[in-house]
């Protein structure tokens, strides 16, 4: 499983761009914001916890179609599916490297674009807190949608179409765990604490649901 961590850690960074398109596109999107509201400071730090949301969702869709197609390229996800462990560990491991190649640049990248949306110090950390908790899920449910469209020949587009309707919730309660922790009256605890069970909820069905894809398939 270590193995295959770094495998796949290292396909999702050099594969087509990888982590750099996927966080120039995160930067592009939150950056031309401004020129679009025009310079008012005070409705960018309202809206910029929302507009940073949205960009890291939009890059996180940007690489979900590539999570299978290079295993389907050559040949390893006919070994997967047919070797002896459980399907779903290998996708749950894949998932990870996934995240960890492609989710935690954006959070890292997340401050800098606070700081472009006039967001004060709280703002910034409650945004980066709340995508910590809440990319994992996003990248659990496009694994789903990765494996239904593997062998399609334009599957990104199916799975964009996927996965924006289920993680509209995880962007729900992400910003409003970050209105929540800005705004006195507004609870931050609860909103958050129910974006992580969103998310561990994702980490048991999503790989589920790619292992059942990814086998429906090979058959």
């Amino acid at each position: 499983m270590i193995a295959l961590f770094l495998r796949d850690f290292r396909l999702s960074v050099r594969a087509g761009g990888g982590t750099l398109v996927g966080i120039l596109f995160f930067m592009t999107v939150a950056a031309v914001v401004p020129f679009g509201v025009g310079p008012d400071l005070n409705l960018l730090s309202r809206i910029g916890p929302a507009i940073v949301w949205i960009a890291a969702l939009l890059a996180s869709l940007l690489s979900l179609d590539r999570l299978f197609q290079a295993d389907r390229d050559d040949g390893s996800l006919d070994l997967f599916v047919i070797q002896e462990t459980p399907l779903v560990l290998v996708v749950f491991v894949k998932c990870l490297a996934h995240w960890v190649a492609n989710g935690v640049p954006l959070i890292i990248a997340s401050p800098l674009l606070g700081l472009f949306m006039n967001m004060d110090v709280l703002a910034i950390g409650a945004v980066a807190l709340t995508l910590l908790a809440g990319t994992p899920a996003i990248t659990f449910i496009g694994a789903a949608g990765a494996a239904i469209a593997v062998a399609l020949p334009r599957g990104g587009l199916l799975v964009s179409i996927l996965v924006v309707p289920l993680a509209v919730p995880v962007l729900i309660f992400g910003v409003s765990a970050v209105y929540g922790a800005l705004e006195d009256p507004a609870p931050f605890t609860a909103p958050f604490l129910i974006l992580c069970a969103i998310t561990l909820f994702m980490a048991v069905i999503g790989p589920v649901a790619a292992a059942a894809a990814l086998k429906a398939n090979a058959d």
